[in-house]
């Protein structure tokens, strides 16, 4: 018996591709020295990266709405101590 794939060939290639574009576009912001948002720059770019990992390569677009109510607690969690984090270093004398 054979399977079919969850998701086609066509749609990992292209967020293979788009992977490889925003890595293209890290590199490039990572050069530009853009001060304070550099830094928030690349945080935006890598949850876009890791948001498509987690969708297509990890089939979490696929599963029960459980597992991802705990991702986004999880995400949220760690984005509110980024940002404390971030404010810290921003406010320091």
């Amino acid at each position: 018996m054979s399977t079919r794939p969850l998701v086609a060939s066509r749609a990992y290639l292209l967020v293979w591709l788009s992977l490889i574009v925003l890595t293209g576009m890290t590199i490039t912001i990572a050069g530009m020295h853009l001060g304070r948002w550099s830094a928030l720059a690349a945080v935006l770019i890598a949850g876009t990266k890791g948001t498509l990992v987690l969708l297509y390569f990890m089939h979490l677009k696929y599963e029960a709405r459980l597992f991802r109510i705990a991702l986004l607690v999880a995400l949220v969690t760690m984005t509110v101590i980024l940002l404390l984090t971030f404010a810290d270093t921003a406010y320091r004398g």
